[in-house]
């Protein structure tokens, strides 16, 4: 562009076309309605003719900003005239005409103009679009004591204005703050600087859209949303060039909240999604990735790492399927984890450092075989313990690959032993030099066959600390609503329509579930008097996907399953899981407990429901009011590993249930040598063609019912009910046939529960028996439930004898 500094021919042709006439109409109709209004002082018409005189000011205005505009590029050197001349820009002060300096002498001249801020420095120039300034008057420390100060604020540049007078500074706030609202609205105000009278200052919460420059993380990346005071501030995007984005909340100018980022992958044309919570600009909190490399990542981070509990999953089918659950540091799994893979048919339980098997550990294979040692370096290392399908046990030393090699001891299923020295070549295969000793303990061979893994090498507090500590710290940090996605997770919807529906559902929720916002919880968790009410209460929490504990709850069955399901299901690991569940019980009730007590610090008012006392602890609180809650979900997996245990046992004892089911009543109730006088057979109604000798399945037909329902529920108490109802029946039929009230002494009892086991036909009876033991209530040890449980399994261990299953009639 050429400035023409002269006011030729075409410019004064223009002006007399576009301008004078328009002008000169306006005159007109002015001067019309003031000889009008002289003549009869309408009141409308005062108002029409104030219209026009305001329509006289403004284009005078107007053509003084275009004049003193035109005046300026004549003034300013070529290089700043094409930097800055633009058809529709307008300048509206100059630091010339209303002194003003900046600070530290950056800049020597100031210029407003109706779209941007922009300060000059000889021949240089740098500029602000004022939809992305803001202006502050408050500034705490003035360069000089008599200066009145304004800061500019843009996204990457903060500026002082410093005037001798208050009326400049006032006169320059104002028309920056007004020419930002103007611009922000996308026009010019009529009048020009608004009516008299009327102030009204720009949002300083906006929607702004600004390209960083400066060096630092957001280089180069355009970002669009909302802004307060120069930063990004609320929802917004960042975009850079090469492709990364992200989507969500800011805070003061950094990532803070809920977002998703793009990353581009290095070495593929596919991108790492980020789904998590931020804080300060960094990854913190619960988060899902979905990595390039179709690898999946749920659980938490820190400082943009993987850090905490969580899970990473590939299943890419062109190389090696694995999942890991359990513990990261800085990104590295370290700390107890579980590690399966898919091809190899292996799961490895144990320690973990910077990405390497590293501590104790067990690896279960798909063909039975358990290992037990210690890694170093992904390497197994000194002694250890080989567990073989067929109980074959070795205790000794091993290779890097888990191969039998040094001092050992051998232990055949059998019960034989054999101690020595282990070797192995390449052709001649496993070959050893030790003693052979073959004789056997029974008791010997069962230990070593039922050996348990584990429990010792992890204990239970410490395996999974990396899911209980989020919870933890949302307990500490006052259960506040909006942290909890932060440390418990959240639910992404996959559509507004969804989303829509499931609020509908959750607002239309039934008057019997309960809530998962956390200020209901603490209000409804308060008020519970009554054991039993509180347990109806977790019962339907554990079921309510919105409620915290159900996040929990759901995260420990993932860790269970990851543990103990599929190639987990070993016998060898029974300890370590039914003492996991027992843990779970403990942490919940420890959580509830500090629910309600932050609940009665809220309130008011202490809710003494869980307090310990002399009949009751901690134990019995985790066996009476969480465990029957929770059991149900575990159950499937834990009772296979009691089957698998039990296995053997309950082998021998359907043979023998077998062999008894052949018997009629009367020559089982003979065999089992019950007192005649015992028998009901008056209980039984013959046919014209049936005798008493035949008939099978006719007595004690009530307490057989009974027993059968033992496999109808999971609580451990439940069944103990269940077998003390048994025991009743048998004694209320037995009171019928001697028509007297009969107390059974344990010489008549034994065998009528036997009758009763045998014509139950409970499957897997030995792993029941065992599974209740285990996970009955501490208190009950000792008591008729605990009588009657032995007298159970002394039946079982009796239908097992070698004479019974082998028993001809």
């Amino acid at each position: 562009m050429i400035k023409d500094t002269t006011d030729g021919p075409v410019q004064v042709l223009l002006q007399r076309v576009f301008i004078d006439p328009f002008r000169n109409h306006v005159q007109h109709y002015t001067l019309f309605l003031s000889n009008l209004i002289e003549d009869s002082e309408a009141e409308p018409l005062t108002d029409v003719l104030n219209t026009f005189v305001e329509l006289q000011k403004h284009i005078s205005q107007i053509l003084d900003e275009a004049s003193q505009t035109k005046i300026l590029w004549s003034q300013i050197s070529n290089k700043l005239t094409l930097a800055l001349c633009h058809s529709e820009r307008r300048l509206q002060e100059d630091s010339r005409n209303v002194p003003v300096t900046v600070t530290n002498g950056r800049y020597e001249r100031v210029l407003l103009f109706n779209d941007m801020l922009v300060f000059l420095q000889g021949h240089e120039s740098k500029s602000f679009d004022l939809k992305t300034v803001w202006v502050d008057s408050t500034v705490k420390q003035k360069p000089e004591p008599n200066n009145y100060c304004l800061r500019i604020i843009t996204p990457e540049d903060e500026i002082v204005l410093c005037a001798r007078e208050p009326q400049c500074q006032g006169l320059w706030l104002w028309k920056i703050n007004q020419l930002i609202r103007q611009a922000l609205n996308g026009s010019r105000d009529y009048p020009l600087w608004g009516k008299t009278g009327e102030v009204t200052n720009p949002p300083t919460c906006r929607f702004s859209t600004y390209t960083f420059r400066n060096d630092g993380r957001f280089k180069d990346a355009t970002y669009e949303g909302d802004m307060s005071w120069g930063k990004p501030h609320g929802k917004g995007t960042l975009k850079w060039p090469d492709g990364r984005n992200h989507v969500g909340d800011f805070k003061f100018g950094q990532e803070d909240g809920f977002g998703i980022c793009l990353v581009p992958n290095s070495t593929q044309d596919l991108y790492d999604c980020y789904k998590c919570h931020w804080q300060t600009g960094s990854m913190q909190g619960y988060g899902i990735c979905e990595y390039a490399d179709e690898s999946v990542y749920k659980g938490y981070f820190k400082d943009n790492m993987r850090h905490g509990f969580g899970i990473l999953e590939s299943m890419a089918p062109d190389a090696d399927p694995f999942k890991y659950t359990g513990n990261w540091d800085k990104d590295k799994r370290s700390g107890y984890g579980v590690w399966e893979s898919k091809n190899k048919g292996e799961r490895y339980i144990g320690m973990w450092l910077k990405n390497n098997r590293h501590g104790p550990a067990i690896i279960l294979t798909d063909s039975g075989a358990c290992y037990q040692g210690t890694f170093h370096s992904n390497k197994m290392s000194g002694t250890g313990i080989l567990l073989s399908e067929d109980s074959t046990m070795y205790e000794g030393e091993f290779t890097e690959d888990r191969l039998m090699a040094g001092k050992g001891k051998l232990t055949f299923s059998n019960g034989f032993t054999l101690i020595g020295t282990f070797n192995r070549h390449a052709s001649l295969g496993l070959h050893t030099q030790g003693v052979l000793n073959t004789t056997s303990a029974h008791d010997d061979e069962t230990i070593k066959r039922k050996f348990q893994l584990g429990s010792e090498l992890f204990p239970v507090e410490e395996r999974w600390n990396g899911i209980f500590e989020p919870f933890l710290k949302f307990l500490e940090s006052g259960c506040q609503g909006e942290t909890e996605e932060f440390f418990l997770g959240f639910h992404v919807q996959s559509s507004k329509k969804l989303q829509k529906s499931q609020e509908y559902l959750y607002c239309q929720r039934d008057k019997d579930e309960v809530s998962g916002k956390i200020e209901d919880i603490l209000k409804e968790i308060s008020v519970f008097q009554k054991h039993e009410d509180l347990q109806q209460y977790l019962e339907k929490a554990f079921k309510s996907s919105h409620h915290p504990f159900k996040k929990l709850l759901k995260i420990m069955l993932v860790v269970y399953q990851a543990t103990y399901a599929g190639v987990g299901a070993n016998l060898h690991l029974l300890s370590m899981a039914q003492e996991e569940i027992k843990y779970y019980a403990k942490k919940l009730l420890e959580f509830c407990r500090a629910l309600i007590v932050m609940a009665g610090e809220r309130n008011g008012h202490r809710n003494c429901i869980l307090d310990e006392n002399e009949e009751t602890s901690d134990d019995t609180y985790a066996y009476t009011l969480i465990l029957p809650l929770i059991l149900p979900r575990f159950h499937p997996d834990l009772f296979m590993l009691y089957m698998l245990y039990h296995e053997q046992e309950d082998g021998f004892y359907w043979q023998g249930i077998i062999r008894l089911g052949h018997l009629t009543d009367t020559k089982l109730l003979e065999f089992l040598d019950v007192q005649k006088q015992l028998w009901p057979l008056k209980d039984v109604k013959l046919t014209t063609n049936q005798r008493y000798s035949i008939v099978r399945h006719k007595c004690f037909h009530s307490a057989i019912e009974c027993l059968q329902k033992i496999i109808t529920t999971v609580d451990p108490k439940e069944k103990l009910e269940i077998i003390l109802k048994t025991y009743t029946e048998i004694e209320r039929t037995v009171s019928r046939v001697v028509d007297k009230d009969y107390k059974l002494p344990m010489d008549d009892l034994l065998p009528l529960l036997i009758y009763v086991v045998s014509r139950a036909g409970i499957q897997h009876l030995g792993a029941e028996i065992n599974f209740i033991r285990d996970l009955m209530e501490p208190s009950n040890r000792g008591g008729i439930y605990d009588f009657l449980l032995t007298a159970l399994e002394s039946c079982y261990e009796h239908i097992q004898k070698e004479e019974i299953r082998h028993y001809t009639c």
